[in-house]
């Protein structure tokens, strides 16, 4: 325990560091600035530069890097010296606050859907004093956003910031109508879980998918998949737990409060949670979770995967985005009390997410829209694409009561006896959980589940935080101009419940049934990427972030074309990757094979002419004929790929990507997969499934 409390935090110049290194009025200033969200001045910032820089250098640092977030959905990091010449050809280290609150990189090169051309290549990183510095590998990395030479976001953290910075506004305007007249600020808290798959490296580097595409193309399932159950919650096998440990240890050293590990449902895949922290800090402690988790995994001779299908036949990977809201007093805003019924403040803001995810579920389901994503919503083993809210029977029937203008008494907590008498009772949960619902109450948190295991949990916040701070407005006006506050709680309350009450399902949110009952209610069921991003741009949505100052048109315009290009993009390197892999080496390796077996037949019959070869022959047969299969399937996907390339938008591309270059890949997998069970394990030049996933 020592050790874990020496160690953590000790990369980063945090609260405690600041405290001791900084003058008491440039620490206090710069609190304020944290606190306040106003802007940081010169003479602030230099004494902190200073200060962030002798600790960086004691820590080993030689460099520093304005770390931001672009819209590749990964980090980005320019590293430059704190060397410095001086006079008689010596050198000094030196940083200054004008080199930590502003950075300039190339934004010509990252992702900008139109705002910036090739030629123009001026773009600015601005420090984001909210989530602390830390050093990694020798260099002090300062969270930044990232910004174009007019001023545009080109990254995930600026419209974040935005969002929790309305959501606050409007939030705090509720809470001081509603009595709380001793809160400063309202603070979003995200806690996500991230899913991962652990392959042994060796076998990993004889995939060109895996590496390419981060998913296999093709492959049989193993005779083994996930049937049995056996491996969610599982003991931790000795070189999984070895590298489960120096993650941990890793990122405790970053301040990252990683708390819980286990085996998942399928093989070969595990899962880390943190606990919760501000919504900022949360997602820049989830993309430093997802890259550190990778180099750890190489040190151990393994790779981490997180693509969100990397084997067809079991589960693929998800991330549970769990948000809250909680006051800067430490009062959490979705915690029901002993009595919920009692509790209008917790209703009435139930409410507003209730009504809010209602009216945004489009905005949800495109914030985790993605090629990757695509292979597990709807699939039986994540969420639906379809969004909708699981609250429990007892808050559903509480919230129905309001409305109804009807008192309602809790149910008593029964006390759970399970037959034997050493075992301690305990009390039982009023509700249940459910795991297929997408938007689920957990307690005094929502638990958003249809997050894909490689995204940036930036999207999704953006889309809740933005939908809620709507909703909120709405509500702090109405009881801004009302004399009786409660009675006006209650009847927003009401309203919700008569005009929202569709988004509510407790039930099964896999079975058909629901499919159908959703589409009664008049729910959205977006299948697909491509059909998701169509809605991004609607008039409605441009509306919502314009008004709330998270995006403005033009910000909304390039995140459209920028995610229906990537999608295009992605489809297009797995094709070719494909044919690569057919072309080169399954359709060589199988007319090997064709010609082994033809040999032994024809060997056979050498010494015995009257010998069937029943068996060999149907197996010629079936295998040539795939093998016709095949080079057809690379001639269709090869021009299903030329002619979505020929597209006059990125949209026309998107939706040939997805309706025709997808269904070719999709077919000639089949025929691929079909050969694989024929071949020889020797003949094939690819591991196997059963060697993948079950290989460390």
């Amino acid at each position: 325990m020592d050790e874990v409390t020496k160690i953590f935090g000790s990369v980063v110049f945090n609260d405690d560091r600041m405290r001791e290194r900084l003058p008491a009025e440039t620490y206090e200033a710069l609190q304020r600035t944290i606190k306040s969200g106003k802007t940081l001045d010169l003479s602030v910032a230099n004494p902190v530069a200073a200060a962030m820089k002798d600790w960086a250098l004691e820590m080993g640092a030689t460099h520093f890097t304005h770390w931001f977030q672009p819209l590749t959905g990964i980090t980005a990091e320019k590293h430059d010296g704190f060397i410095t010449p001086s006079k008689n050809g010596r050198v000094i280290m030196e940083f200054s606050g004008k080199e930590l609150i502003k950075g300039e990189s190339d934004a010509s090169s990252f992702p900008s859907g139109g705002i910036r051309a090739t030629f123009e290549a001026r773009g600015y990183t601005a420090w984001d004093p909210t989530s602390p510095a830390f050093v990694k590998e020798g260099t002090l990395c300062i969270p930044t956003a990232f910004c174009s030479y007019g001023g545009e976001a080109l990254d995930k953290k600026t419209p974040l910031l935005r969002s929790m910075q309305v959501v606050s506004r409007h939030a705090l305007r509720v809470v001081k109508a509603m009595g709380m007249e001793n809160v400063n600020r309202v603070i979003t808290t995200v806690g996500p879980e991230q899913e991962y798959f652990l392959v042994d490296k060796k076998l990993y580097e004889k995939r060109p998918d895996l590496i390419f595409c981060g998913r296999t193309l093709f492959g049989t399932k193993p005779p083994k998949g996930q049937e049995l159950e056996d491996h969610y919650f599982g003991v931790i096998k000795p070189r999984v737990a070895a590298y489960m440990k120096d993650l941990d240890h890793e990122l405790w050293k970053l301040g990252i409060l990683s708390k819980t590990k286990h085996n998942e449902a399928a093989p070969a895949q595990h899962e880390l949670a943190p606990i919760f922290t501000t919504t900022n800090i949360a997602t820049d402690h989830n993309q430093l979770t997802m890259e550190i988790m990778k180099k750890v995994a190489d040190k151990h001779g393994m790779v981490c995967i997180l693509h969100e299908k990397p084997f067809a036949g079991v589960n693929g990977s998800g991330k549970h985005n769990n948000w809250s809201l909680s006051t800067d007093t430490g009062v959490n805003l979705l915690e029901p009390g002993k009595t919920p019924s009692e509790n209008i403040q917790f209703l009435l803001f139930l409410s507003a997410v209730i009504k809010a995810v209602d009216e945004h579920q489009d905005l949800l389901r495109i914030s985790v829209a993605s090629a990757g994503n695509d292979h597990r919503l709807g699939a039986a083993e994540a969420p639906p694409a379809i969004v909708s809210m699981y609250l429990g029977d007892e808050l559903t029937e509480i919230l129905n009561a309001v409305a109804r203008g009807e008192h309602y008494t809790e149910h008593e907590l029964t006390k759970m006896g399970m037959g034997a008498k050493i075992l301690p009772q305990f009390s039982k949960d009023n509700s249940d959980r459910n795991r297929t619902s997408p938007f689920a109450f957990t307690g005094n948190k929502f638990e958003f589940r249809m997050l894909g295991s490689s995204a940036s949990i930036a999207d999704a916040n953006v889309a809740i935080n933005t939908g809620v701070a709507h909703v909120l407005r709405e509500f702090a006006d109405a009881l801004e101009a009302s004399e009786d506050k409660v009675n006006t709680a209650k009847e927003l309350i009401r309203s919700v419940v008569n005009n929202h009450s569709r988004i509510i399902f407790n039930g099964d949110g896999y079975s058909k049934e629901w499919e159908k009952e959703a589409e009664k209610r008049g729910l959205l069921n977006l299948r697909s990427t491509v059909d998701a991003i169509e809605l991004f741009e609607s008039e409605k949505n441009v509306a919502l972030f314009v008004r709330n100052h998270v995006f403005n048109e033009t910000e909304v315009h390039s995140r459209c074309e920028i995610m229906l290009e990537n999608y295009s993009k992605i489809l297009h390197i797995e094709a070719l990757t494909m044919l690569e892999m057919v072309r080169c080496s399954i359709i060589p390796a199988i007319s090997d094979y064709i010609g082994s077996l033809s040999g032994n037949i024809k060997a056979l019959r050498d010494v015995a002419p009257d010998a069937p070869c029943v068996g060999q022959l149907k197996t010629v047969n079936k295998l040539a004929k795939l093998l016709d299969e095949i080079y057809l399937g690379v001639k269709v996907l090869d021009t299903a790929v030329s002619l979505a390339e020929k597209g006059d938008s990125e949209l026309t591309k998107a939706r040939a990507y997805r309706e025709q270059v997808f269904s070719a890949m999709e077919a000639l997998r089949y025929s691929v997969d079909s050969a694989e069970a024929l071949c020889d394990a020797r003949a094939w030049p690819f591991p196997k499934y059963s060697e993948l996933l079950f290989g460390i």
